[in-house]
């Protein structure tokens, strides 16, 4: 018996000293699993501006990854999608332009990203041409019903 606890001992030690599994609350954050608008800048005149923006988000290939931002009024009018037809696993944060985008320099816009399989992120640029874009937050699901609104991505390249 005396040998058997002489083999459980380092045993327990060994076990005593392993790393818990990670299950920090970044991997528990909504946060950190959702796309979010980084950078908005916006060139181009009255009624035809081209929106350049950056997105930080969490692809991983096609079963999760960025396909598409937008830009919406705050009472959830659409004024423009720029669909994004694959992923970017290996470029982080990224930019894309789009456009034209029918608004007037002082027209109050949102600009967000959405995810394939987890919807809207809550970190979104808020602001007007003429005054310039800030970061500002909204719930996931404001004007969700735009997750339904054509333009709709068909499929994912990579």
């Amino acid at each position: 018996m005396t040998h058997l606890i002489y083999l459980f001992i380092p045993f327990i030690l060994l076990i005593g000293c392993m790393e818990p599994d990670d299950t920090s609350s970044e991997n528990n954050d909504p946060e950190a699993v959702s796309a979010k608008v980084t950078a908005v800048s916006v060139s181009g005149n009255s009624g035809s501006y081209t929106f350049n923006v950056t997105i930080e988000s969490p692809d991983t290939g096609c079963d999760q990854y960025a396909d598409w931002w937008e830009v919406f009024s705050p009472d959830g009018e659409l004024f423009y999608r720029r669909i994004l037809a694959h992923s970017h696993v290996d470029e982080q944060p990224f930019t894309r332009s789009g456009g034209p985008v029918p608004i007037t320099e002082n027209a109050e816009v949102i600009v967000r990203a959405h995810m394939n399989n987890l919807s809207y992120g809550t970190q979104v640029f808020r602001g007007t041409v003429s005054n310039g874009f800030q970061v500002d937050s909204l719930s996931a699901d404001f004007a969700i019903q735009l997750e339904a609104t054509e333009p709709l991505p068909t499929n994912c390249a990579f």
